[in-house]
């Protein structure tokens, strides 16, 4: 899967998110730190990636519908530390290939996807 990962989450997630075959580039290596979120979206999107973030503003999901892009990870945890956010994806990092297109939310308790 290729993926983009949000300024957000540790870089440290990209060696993780390879051992699992995915490709993964950082919004912060292409120079997008800080850019409007309508930026961010417009590369994912021309790029075919799936964007892994915990920025609210990517949570609607009649403007992200499922089937509309590649596919998205909203991670909502308590305490998002990089330790936690470590844990969380890591866990589910085999998991994201079988998410192309969803609209998906992790928390500490469950994973809701909404498929096509």
């Amino acid at each position: 899967m290729k993926i983009k990962l949000d300024e957000n989450l540790p870089a440290s997630l990209t060696p993780i998110l390879q051992q699992h075959g995915h490709d993964v580039h950082t919004v912060p290596e292409e120079q997008l730190s800080g850019r409007p979120d309508a930026e961010i979206w417009q590369t994912v999107s021309v790029e075919g990636r799936f964007l892994i973030t915990q920025d609210l503003d990517f949570s609607d999901t009649r403007q992200f519908a499922p089937g509309t892009h590649a596919g998205l990870l909203l991670v909502r945890l308590r305490e998002p530390g990089a330790h936690a956010l470590l844990e969380a994806i890591s866990t589910v990092a085999a998991e994201i290939a079988d998410w192309g297109g969803c609209f998906v939310v992790l928390t500490e308790n469950k994973i809701r996807v909404k498929r096509p």
